[in-house]
């Protein structure tokens, strides 16, 4: 009897703590830092707007598109490099 006691017990302690585990770690995804990071999308890849004749996400025509723009983490956009040059915070004329 003891030792389902045990296994029971240690079974709900391993359960808790994962459930635990993914509460912190869903909160840590909701309020991470994102910037728009434009130039840096694939054709159809674009988070949102992507200029005039576009409507929203997946909508740019072409690869490193300069008013397409794509959600990265804060703070590494300008690090982003493409064939095109880096990637920017505001549109990029073609």
């Amino acid at each position: 009897m003891n030792s389902l006691k045990l296994t029971t017990a240690l079974t709900l302690a391993a359960l808790v703590s994962g459930t635990a585990m993914a509460q912190s770690n869903a909160q840590a995804v909701k309020t991470s830092a994102v910037e728009k990071c434009f130039g840096v999308a694939h054709a159809g890849q674009n988070d949102c707007k992507a200029g005039a004749g576009t409507t929203c996400a997946g909508t740019s025509h072409k690869d490193y598109q300069g008013n397409a723009w794509k959600n990265v983490p804060a703070g590494t956009c300008t690090s982003i490099k493409t064939p095109h040059g880096h990637g920017s915070l505001a549109p990029i004329e073609s």
